[in-house]
């Protein structure tokens, strides 16, 4: 460090003011970076695939950082998808003690009775045990599929679909809208936007007063 040989563990660098070198190589900052996509039907959330299919990184070559995707979307649901290489943030936003938000809306094949909002709203048993309280509504549309907006907190394995199923209805589109603050707006389907600095303070304060209220 700054031409110091360390050879006691603790010893605390600043890396944007000393220079720090290991086997000679120079440790460089890394330049965190958020990105919003609108995932469409068919990529698989992940990084590579070894039987090569399209993969949602696909969509944002233009980036040089190597992302990682904050969650996980279906092959065959849409909406937004946060990639991003800063690892805390990542970790907060997806693990259960932090309970961010995530909104969906889902076309079904019917429209639902009001036994089955109830079931949604209470917690529905999956094979992972039963799931925390939904908020569950219908959404107003003029025509088309009978669509409902519904939140979870929890990020199983094709939850939305299991637990619409559990109640008797088949979704037959899924879009996520919303995660945490973050808002998909109208990005169109397939393109990528960098997330801007108040957008990215939002998700930080979202965590982090999720934090404090449960201490």
């Amino acid at each position: 460090m700054d031409g110091r040989i360390i050879r006691r563990l603790g010893e605390k660098a600043d890396p944007a003011k000393n220079e720090i070198r290991v086997d000679g190589e120079r440790l460089k900052l890394q330049h965190k970076v958020y990105v919003l996509l609108n995932k469409p039907r068919g990529p698989i959330t992940s990084v590579t695939d070894p039987l090569r299919r399209q993969v949602v990184l696909d969509l944002v070559k233009d980036v040089k950082e190597s992302l990682r995707p904050v969650g996980r979307l279906d092959a065959d649901s849409e909406g937004l998808l946060l990639l991003t290489n800063d690892g805390e943030l990542a970790y907060r936003l997806t693990h259960p003690r932090w309970g961010v938000e995530k909104v969906y809306h889902a076309a079904l094949d019917k429209r639902p009775n009001s036994a089955a909002l109830r079931k949604l709203r209470e917690g529905v048993e999956l094979e992972e045990g039963i799931t925390a309280p939904a908020k569950a509504g219908m959404l107003v549309r003029a025509g088309g599929r009978p669509t409902l907006e519904i939140i979870i907190h929890t990020g199983w394995r094709r939850q939305v679909r299991r637990m619409l199923a559990a109640v008797g209805y088949k979704v037959v589109a899924l879009q996520r809208v919303r995660f945490g603050p973050l808002q998909l707006g109208n990005l169109p389907k397939g393109k990528w936007r960098r997330l801007n600095p108040a957008e990215v303070s939002e998700l930080w304060k979202a965590v982090e007063m999720q934090v404090k209220s449960k201490k």
